[in-house]
């Protein structure tokens, strides 16, 4: 097989669908790897990392769409690169399409076989290749909040460690799965004052096991939030429903009653954001205020640090890649239904649940769809 890595073009998007240790994988097995020139650069691997691991490497990426018989990219296609898509060809990414209407009308359009990193499960459930990047988020969540609250930048001016007589900030994170934790974990170390808020009361236990009166662990309900948010310094937004767009959860009443210069991270904005008041952002321009409360809603979080999530969105995907190209798509997808999860779209038609009923298009079950050649 042809596997295609293109450059991402999403804005300041330094992250590359493969690492060079990936390719020599793939090229390994027999199979074909282009890469777009520069693709690497934002993780510091050179267009010569990937020849010596055995890629072409070619100038422009209509060559690398044109060639592939699979793209493997980290973030979802533009819309121009939609247009570069093949009914023939597979898609493998990061998708996110219930909250992007238009993404989906081009794949749907395009007739690709898109698979999307954040729909394949494992055995117990869990998202396997979400979870690498939902560590980083939460991880970030918490820098970047703490960032956002210094005076210069609009925040209150607290530091979420205090000091020696002075209390430490009020961190409150709604979610208490993979990124959620994340965040916890990097703010418990930074001596904040931490709350979880969760509906599963199993999760609450482990969590409570994990950091013991360290964490506040909060059964999540209007009221817990409508008490919490408006006292809180930092409120992480960590919510998930697998494939769905995101619960508002935080209203805009909620971020009327906050402290001015409080701020507000939402992770889940690549799922639509899970506060009523949040809109996407870019690295670029990264937080906004609304009601005086800063805002830092950026849909690519981990590519602010491309090096670390590029490494560890790799260590994830290359099985499931290698799976594809080995078997090819419908056989990998037979093989193993954790797998086959990750359909999204195929033919023109939407194979996720999910995102058939937020964006109401007819739902085609996966394993139909793989009935059809």
């Amino acid at each position: 097989m042809k596997i295609g890595i293109p450059k991402e073009i999403k804005t300041l998007e330094f992250r590359v669908g493969m690492t060079p240790a990936g390719v020599v994988e793939l090229v390994h097995d027999g199979h074909e790897v282009v890469v777009e020139t520069n693709a690497g650069a934002g993780i510091g691997m050179t267009d010569a990392d990937y020849e010596a691991a055995g890629a072409t490497v070619l100038a422009r990426p209509e060559e690398v769409f044109a060639l592939a018989d699979m793209i493997v990219k980290v973030k979802e296609p533009q819309i121009n690169e939609c247009a570069m898509l093949r009914k023939d060809q597979v898609l493998f990414t990061y998708l996110h399409l219930a909250a992007d209407p238009a993404q989906t009308k081009g794949l749907v359009n395009a007739g690709t076989t898109a698979i999307a990193y954040e729909t394949v499960t494992a055995g117990d459930g869990s998202l396997p290749l979400l979870t690498p990047m939902s560590e980083v988020a939460g991880r970030l969540a918490i820098q970047s909040g703490a960032f956002a609250l210094q005076k210069a930048n609009g925040g209150r001016g607290v530091l979420l460690g205090g000091v020696p007589g002075v209390e430490p900030g009020k961190v409150v994170i709604i979610g208490g799965g993979v990124a959620g934790t994340n965040a916890a974990h990097m703010a418990i170390g930074l001596g904040a004052h931490v709350t979880i808020l969760d509906r599963s009361l199993p999760r609450l236990r482990e969590i409570d096991d994990i950091w013991g009166g360290r964490i506040h662990t909060v059964y999540s309900t209007r009221h817990e939030i409508d008490r919490l948010v408006p006292e809180a310094d930092l409120v992480v937004g960590a919510v998930l429903v697998a494939g769905a767009a995101a619960p508002k959860l935080v209203t805009a009443q909620n971020v009327v009653d906050m402290h001015r210069g409080a701020v507000l991270v939402d992770i889940s904005i690549d799922q639509g954001g899970c506060f009523e008041t949040s809109r996407p952002t870019t690295h670029a321009e990264p937080t906004f205020i609304v009601d005086d409360v800063v805002h830092y809603c950026v849909t690519n979080m981990p590519g602010a640090v491309p090096r670390t999530s590029t490494f560890a969105l790799t260590n994830a995907t290359l099985p499931f890649v290698k799976a594809l190209a080995n078997r090819g798509w419908r056989e990998a997808l037979i093989a193993d239904p954790h797998l086959a999860n990750g359909l999204n779209v195929h033919a023109g038609r939407i194979n996720h649940e999910a995102v058939a009923h937020e964006l109401g298009y007819e739902y085609l079950p996966s394993e139909d769809a793989l009935k059809v050649a």
